[in-house]
């Protein structure tokens, strides 16, 4: 029998999507895929069985919002270096083909779906710019079936003046 949703506060849905299910994505780029992905497209919804289970749909819907905004944020503002980082951490641990998700990505551009629905025009712009300027980055290595060889997963980025 399903027991009956606790109407707990956001902060306590926030803070159990942190421990049973973020803290298990590694990078914040899996994580932002991750948040993303619970968003219905149709209706802009957030939608978690999980959460919705233990709190009340609007709790559940909030808590998910709120952590989709704070990990793209994050990601948004973070420097060009750190980004690549991430980007190329996320290609590491997560894709069975590394060179078809650089294809893909920019061939598609599938990332412009990552950003929250109706955030700052001028943080998602940024963020989008960068990602694509991450993938030129990392993508040579990739297409060429060899990853960067820096073990901390950090590009080097040319010394400016290059």
């Amino acid at each position: 029998m399903r027991k009956a949703p606790i109407p707990d506060t956001v902060e306590d849905a926030t803070r159990d999507l942190e421990n049973r299910t973020l803290a298990r994505l590694h990078g914040d780029f899996a994580r932002l895929i991750y948040l993303a992905s619970t968003r219905d497209y149709n209706s802009g919804r957030y939608e978690h069985d999980g959460l919705s289970f233990r709190y009340t749909k609007q709790v559940a819907e909030e808590a998910l919002r709120a952590a989709h905004r704070e990990v793209f944020v994050s990601l948004a503002l973070s420097t060009l270096e750190q980004l690549v980082g991430q980007l190329e951490h996320y290609i590491r641990s997560g894709c069975a083909e590394p060179a078809e998700l650089v294809a893909s990505w920019n061939d598609s551009e599938a990332y412009r779906v990552l950003p929250p629905a109706q955030d700052d025009p001028l943080t998602v712009k940024l963020f989008l710019s960068n990602v694509k300027i991450a993938l030129a980055i990392v993508g040579p290595s990739w297409r060429e079936g060899r990853p960067n060889q820096d073990p901390q997963y950090a590009s080097q980025l040319p010394p400016p003046g290059r």
